[in-house]
């Protein structure tokens, strides 16, 4: 036997056919001369309350009123019920033989003798009683069929989405892969070349500026291969394990974002330690950018940075001066303040930006403390 299924409406349903089936006895008048009759209606009336637990068990208490009365709405609930729950076609056909027994029965009682098979009109019974057995039998086998298809096409439909996400894992992979070995090959021997350029420069330069400047490009050059070397890493072992990310910036990190800028920086923070990771980090993204956009557009300009929290308001500022010399032309994907707004606004924040009478730009990033995290 199948597990019973439970449905949100099947108590109430269940209420619905005892009701059904107290009204069939009601219209058949069972029970007028035999109180027998009627205690095997009522009988096999309240049995139809255990036909979702115990379907065998409920049809074989209704049979009585099939064999008693000619009320038999609850014997043909209990058989659909049995038909539209188990694969056992033997003891269905074997319960379904019987009720048309009970109900050919019935016919001649209280003589229990089968019609004559040589007289047509006595076929007239059997065939009804056939008909009556075989019909909630097929309307419960149907059902049963049209429920294991629905549960098939939803596995169909789950096994479809699952090999579709495999095979964009699949194709990810090896994009990532593919991606991996151009960072490795290209953008990794670039800039091998240009930290060996810069170490030969600072070597080799007796200017103290030309020195310092070769130092911070040799520095920047091998945080940036140490950086694109553990993104090959994530991007080659990408969909085969878990791979540790690269520790987020904090607050403690600013100082040295500062000092490897090769800007000339007078940074103040008065901020708590124990801020939220994700203000910390969107404030040292702040700054980064900022110092960045300083270098490419800016160059000899000084700058300053103002970290501070005012009445649950934290306030990150980045100005720098007019520059120095003419900018060189570098290219860029001018989405940096775009992002470091839209890093703002999930935390509930602002990020402004605005030119400075004296030439020079002011960077303005404002969170609430306690905002959304």
């Amino acid at each position: 036997m199948r597990p019973p299924t439970r449905t949100p409406h099947g108590p109430a349903r269940d209420a619905l056919l005892v009701a059904a089936s107290l009204l069939d006895v009601w219209i058949h008048d069972v029970g007028t001369h035999h109180p027998g009759e009627l205690a095997a209606a009522l009988l096999a009336a309240c049995a139809l309350l255990t036909r979702r637990r115990l379907p065998l068990a409920a049809f074989l208490l209704t049979l009585p009123t099939a064999l008693f009365t000619d009320a038999v709405f609850a014997t043909l609930v209990a058989l659909y019920t049995l038909a539209s729950r188990t694969h056992h076609r033997v003891p269905l056909a074997v319960c379904a033989l019987a009720f048309a027994v009970c109900d050919l029965t019935w016919w001649s009682w209280p003589s229990p003798e089968f019609t004559d098979l040589d007289d047509r009109q006595g076929l007239i019974p059997l065939s009804y009683s056939v008909a009556q057995a075989t019909a909630p039998l097929f309307l419960g086998q149907l059902v049963q069929a049209r429920r294991e298809l629905s549960l098939r096409l939803v596995e169909v439909s789950e096994a479809k989405e699952h090999e579709r996400l495999l095979l964009a894992q699949g194709v990810l992979a090896k994009e990532r892969a593919q991606l991996a070995r151009e960072m490795h090959d290209a953008v990794s021997h670039q800039v091998s070349l240009i930290a060996v350029r810069a170490g030969a420069l600072q070597v080799g330069s007796r200017d103290p500026d030309v020195k310092e400047a070769a130092a911070t490009i040799r520095l920047l050059s091998v945080q940036t291969l140490d950086e694109l070397r553990h993104m090959v890493g994530i991007l080659r072992a990408s969909g085969s394990r878990p791979t540790e990310l690269t520790p987020q910036p904090s607050l403690a990190d600013l100082e040295r974002l500062v000092t490897g800028s090769g800007i000339e920086t007078d940074l103040r923070t008065d901020l708590p330690a124990d801020l939220p990771p994700p203000v910390q980090r969107a404030v040292y993204r702040t700054v980064q950018e900022a110092l960045t956009n300083i270098r490419k557009h800016a160059p000899g300009a000084t700058a300053t940075v103002r970290v501070r929290q005012r009445d649950g308001t934290l306030r990150a500022t980045v100005t720098n001066t007019a520059p120095s010399r003419p900018a060189l032309s570098l290219p860029g994907a001018h989405h940096g303040l775009i992002g470091l707004r839209q890093r703002a606004e999930l935390l509930g924040g602002t990020v402004t930006s605005r030119h400075l009478r004296d030439g020079g730009y002011e960077l303005r990033l404002e969170l609430p403390v306690d905002g959304p995290q």
